[in-house]
């Protein structure tokens, strides 16, 4: 290609990128050849790579219509400047905008304001010259493309938009992604807003509820497929960002929705008031909930699969509120709720203790801790663990968080007054190995615990308590004889879950002496050689934290202890006396994960209980 000795300016005002001599040149998509060229030139690449993708592109069919970048990623070649990552997308993509002298973007849809970009050009258009704006203001317009040469378009839009435009290179695949995907949900959020608007008129359907009655005999309204599609993307969104939690709040004119994301809220999208209620709707059919009741709360569960074809159950709850139906959906993806001992943050001698309080015959084993401090998790990773083919394994919960074939799931359902007690008494007449109870919540529930303790069964539950000891205060204040509580607790284990550092790009940051002492208040533990620090990278979204773990302390009830049960029972004598048996504190644990560098902090003093 001919060398441009001039940096071209845009009718806009904005320098184009110059052409790489004698390779990329302006004005035109680039090309595989010159690509090929391009990264053997600049060490990327072998001319034995090289030859490897003309072949791979001659005997595949319809390769040809992928981007350059696409097609050489595809074969997941090692990067010929040394280290250990293949050339992936987003590596050729940095090496891309470098040569453009542009800047690199990893379009993140959660920072981005959809529905104000998609109005800046028509979809046509921008499919047309495979250009995404990213970010708009009074004064300018961010385009994302992953042809940076082609600035045919540069001029038409500086005239029409009368604002600066400025570019970055991203990753073809994510043009092409969010191309579609942007563009659709908006079209049908649109068409959904006005349907709702022509039922309001009397021109339309009555109501959302017709319209999936229309639907169910087989006369489906041509507007109920919009709804379908923003349900559907919303929920593959949420799985590919690990959500938790989708939360839809309606308010009075713009109902946004919001992610949980490693126990942070992210706002995420906003819908029209009137389009969030169809999609709630939407939502409470699929969860088998009552549609025209909107007055009480109610539960529901829907159970659905993501994009890789993994299935994943959604726990819904809705609530009134001044501006219509607020929805929570807890999301429970089998992959993340069930793991490893080792993955949920056990250190080799918090696995050992645990494995020794569950692999008991019979005893009740405790987990504490605050709401969202990953109880459930833990559970459930043991009932995997404990459920071999010759145990019956039973549980009742309220609700099922995660259906499993490995168990047999009762759940609570007050309106016929089946509740925690009659679940427990029923299930002792099953011939169980092992209970699980979701929650012992008062008396009646934590007798039969102990009822079926004292018969040979193990008994795993929850209490909502700060720490392990406060457990067998809480028993007694509930109304347990102490002397069942001697006779049956086997164990009592505290949790709370901190954000962990992302691997990718942790880096070393210096220790603040002050936050140390705050941490191990009480406890002398050796000052850590060095720590680390968020940063951010694509990985994380830039976040610096990629995933949770938990922090635990294991209280094992030890005959020490078991003489210490009693009524009028000393807590702080309690804590001392499990200290000296070798519990080993929260904050002890949490100092354990800054030392190893897996969290930071200022993460574990977040959820750490206050020191007394």
């Amino acid at each position: 290609m001919a060398t441009q000795p001039m940096r071209p300016r845009s009718a806009a005002g904005v320098p184009a990128a110059a052409a790489a001599p004698g390779v990329l040149g302006l004005h035109h998509r680039i090309e595989l050849d010159e690509t090929l060229a391009a990264l053997q030139a600049d060490g990327l690449i072998t001319e034995a790579d090289v030859r490897r993708v003309r072949a791979d592109v001659r005997t595949a069919r319809g390769r040809l219509e992928l981007h350059p970048l696409v097609l050489v990623a595809n074969l997941k070649l090692a990067d010929a400047r040394g280290g250990d990552k293949p050339l992936t997308v987003e590596v050729l993509t940095q090496w891309l905008a470098g040569r453009a002298k542009l800047p690199y973007l990893k379009i993140d849809p959660m920072k981005i304001d959809v529905a104000a970009v998609t109005q800046v050009v028509s979809h046509a258009y921008a499919q047309r010259y495979r250009i995404l704006p990213v970010a708009v203001s009074e004064l300018q317009v961010v385009f994302a493309s992953s042809e940076p040469f082609d600035t045919r378009w540069m001029a038409d839009l500086g005239h029409i938009l009368r604002r600066d435009i400025q570019r970055v290179v991203a990753s073809p695949l994510d043009v092409n992604r969010y191309l579609t995907e942007w563009w659709g949900v908006q079209r049908s959020i649109q068409r959904a807003r006005d349907a709702k608007a022509d039922a309001q008129d009397g021109r339309g359907i009555l109501n959302f509820e017709q319209l999936v009655e229309l639907g169910k005999s087989g006369e489906l309204g041509v507007d109920d497929r919009h709804v379908v599609h923003i349900v559907d993307w919303m929920l593959q969104y949420a799985f590919e960002q690990r959500a938790s939690d989708i939360h839809l709040e309606p308010r009075r004119d713009s109902s946004p929705i919001r992610f949980r994301i490693d126990g942070v809220m992210h706002k995420v999208f906003e819908l029209p008031t009137p389009v969030m209620t169809a999609v709630t709707s939407r939502i409470k059919i699929l969860g088998r909930m009552d549609v025209a009741e909107k007055r009480r709360p109610q539960d529901g569960r829907i159970k659905t699969r993501s994009q890789g074809g993994r299935e994943v159950e959604l726990r819904l709850s809705s609530m009134p509120t001044a501006f219509g139906e607020k929805v929570v959906m807890r999301i429970f993806d089998p992959d993340i709720v069930v793991k490893e001992f080792r993955q949920l943050g056990f250190a080799a001698d918090e696995e050992a203790i645990w494995r020794e309080m569950v692999e008991r015959p019979h005893g009740i084993v405790l987990v504490t801790g605050p709401t969202g401090s990953g109880k459930t998790t833990t559970l459930y990773s043991t009932l995997k663990v404990l459920a071999t083919p010759d145990l019956n394994v039973c549980t009742v919960e309220d609700p099922i968080e995660m259906v499993s074939p490995e168990f047999n799931q009762m759940q609570v359902h007050n309106a016929i007054d089946l509740d925690f007690a009659a679940g427990v008494r029923t299930l002792m007449r099953q011939d169980p190995d092992i209970i699980m109870v979701g929650e012992i919540r008062d008396l009646e529930t934590a007798q039969m615990a102990v009822q079926a303790s004292l018969t040979g069964h193990l008994v795993l539950s929850t209490l909502h308590t700060n720490d392990a000891p406060s457990a067998l205060t809480r028993l007694l204040d509930l109304g347990v004889p102490n002397y069942l509580i001697q006779s049956t607790l086997t164990g009592v284990v505290a949790q709370r879950l901190v954000r962990t550092l992302c691997p990718h790009c942790k880096t070393e940051a210096p220790l603040d002496a002050r936050a140390w002492a705050a941490l191990t208040h009480r406890w002398s533990l050796p000052v850590p050689e060095r720590t680390f620090g968020p940063k951010g990278c694509l990985e994380c979204r830039k976040t610096g934290f990629l995933g949770r773990t938990g922090i635990y302390e294991m209280m094992r009830i030890s005959p020490p202890l078991r003489a210490l049960i009693q009524p009028n029972m000393d807590l702080a004598k309690v804590g001392e006396t499990a200290l000296a048996e070798g519990m080993r504190p929260l904050r002890v644990s949490a100092a354990a994960h800054v030392a190893n560098g897996i969290t930071t902090i200022r993460e574990v003093m977040n959820v750490l209980p206050p020191v007394e």
